[in-house]
């Protein structure tokens, strides 16, 4: 058992260890290089990179499973990769052991089109993933911007731009094959649409960021592409006034697929960077899916009409797919390019979420935070679903510039909690949002804990994530 400290105490990898893994998984996808090593070791958010001291490339489920079963067997920790899209450092692997990239496994297995349903591996990116299913005709919904794994979403519960439609990925998947800690493969969840069979495991898996199972196969629930789609973009005087349209849109029975709110710094530097010409003021960006080309066009205008009434300076809607799709190229890359246009600065990305009603006092009350203590922040965020992401910049290096960051992250995440919200929407835990987990889950948290001390005794899956009292000092990249 993991014990009193929760912590527990694993080995260093031999060459013995290196010998008998290699020939489960061959010589050709076992690798202790330090290039590999180094690219499995941060993924895309502010922590410092670990290096694992293995990197292994498994091909099936049946390799996935020997390799748990081997590591459990020798307490070698195990941590999953999928694309290194994460931001809280939920992939890094902090107690080193092996670093299980999950890439080779990417193939579709069956489209079940009849029933709008996909079976596919791990490994496949959600782009790639959706780039086949176009040719039926079929999608998958959940949409994080980077083209992240689909195990990598299912262990991150990751969501996108269009959660306020068709939800998040836990709405969008009915059945997969997880190896356990000790190599066992068991299936859970039904291709059936309606389960009610049992303890509901598909859902206790999902999000847990790979420290109780390794998916290794997923059937997820698909949507037909719409017949009818239209971007809008609305332009206010001010963040508030922006705010509390997406308050009033949400309201308004239109539902839209994707409803994002981006302050007037980004929508400059997007201006500047993408050569768009944009009104540099606070912008919803909306995208609506529907059947009806007609029935499309009514509720545009009674959108365009609830943002003038709402103080809009500004609205464009347009069905060209050229626009539509710079229009979200520049909303996707636009950390990338707030990135660009801060040369030696890195980002602590900020990710919580309240009920939508408390979304214009969250708003709110970060830019008080962020004013009070004379600092910068950046805000977009999926609006629709009262997700806002603020990116704090601090200089390269400046480790008390970086610690004020911290600061004001906790500042908003317990205003976002008293608020009856979350502190992570979606990002996951990893360890950046550990020490909020007693806060949001108090008893709950010990329940946790046993789960994972059943599920995983030896605690070799994805070590020093999600639990508080396990997670490391790591300093930022």
């Amino acid at each position: 058992m993991i014990g009193e400290n929760h912590r527990p105490r694993f080995r260093a990898v031999s060459q013995e260890d290196r010998a008998a893994l290699q020939e489960i998984v061959g010589e050709d996808a076992l690798s202790d290089r330090r290039g590999d090593l180094e690219q499995h070791a941060r993924d895309a958010g502010h922590f410092a990179g670990q290096m694992a001291e293995l990197v292994i490339w498994p091909a099936n489920a049946e390799q996935v499973a020997q390799v748990l079963r081997y590591c459990n067997d020798g307490q070698i920790p195990v941590t999953a990769w999928g694309a290194g899209s994460g931001l809280e450092g939920n992939a890094i692997p902090v107690c080193g052991g092996v670093s299980l990239s999950m890439t080779r496994m990417n193939r579709i297995l069956d489209v079940h089109a009849d029933d709008f349903q996909v079976t596919c591996q791990p490994g496949i990116g959600h782009k790639d993933l959706n780039e086949q299913l176009a040719r039926e005709g079929l999608f998958f919904p959940p949409d994080p911007g980077a083209n992240a794994s689909i195990g990598g979403m299912i262990a991150n519960n990751a969501a996108g731009i269009r959660t306020v439609k068709y939800g998040a990925t836990k709405d969008n998947v009915l059945r997969m094959q997880v190896a356990l800690a000790d190599g066992s493969l068991i299936e859970v969840g039904s291709r059936s649409i309606k389960q009610s069979c049992g303890y509901d495991l598909l859902h206790l898996i999902i999000g847990s960021e790979g420290t109780l199972g390794i998916v290794t196969e997923a059937t997820l629930k698909l949507t037909p592409l719409p017949m009818a789609v239209s971007s809008a973009l609305a332009h206010f005087p001010d963040v508030e006034m922006a705010v509390e349209a997406v308050v009033a849109i949400r309201g308004s029975g239109l539902e839209p697929a994707a409803l994002e709110f981006m302050d007037a710094h980004h929508v400059e530097m997007i201006n500047r960077s993408e050569g768009m010409a944009m009104e540099e003021k606070p912008t919803l960006f909306m995208e609506f899916h529907h059947s009806n080309e007609t029935a499309l066009q009514v509720g545009l205008e009674f959108l365009e009409e609830i943002c003038a009434e709402l103080g809009a300076t500004g609205y464009r809607a347009t069905a060209d797919p050229a626009e539509r799709r710079k229009l979200w190229h520049v909303r996707h890359h636009s950390y990338e390019i707030m990135v660009r246009s801060h040369p030696g600065m890195n980002f602590l990305i900020l990710d919580v979420a309240v009920p939508i009603s408390a979304y214009p006092a969250l708003i709110h009350a970060a830019r008080e935070r962020i004013a009070d203590r004379g600092a910068v922040g950046y805000f977009l965020g999926h609006a629709g679903d009262g997700n806002i992401h603020i990116e704090l910049p601090f200089p390269e290096g400046d480790e008390r510039a970086y610690h004020a960051a911290l600061a004001l992250n906790d500042d908003i995440v317990a205003e976002a909690l008293a608020l009856g919200g979350t502190a992570t929407g979606e990002h996951g835990v990893g360890m950046g949002k550990a020490h909020w987990m007693e806060r949001e889950h108090g008893k709950a948290l010990g329940v946790m804990r046993s789960i994972k001390e059943t599920l995983d005794p030896k605690g070799i899956l994805n070590p020093g994530k999600i639990f508080p009292q396990d997670v490391p000092e790591l300093i930022h990249a």
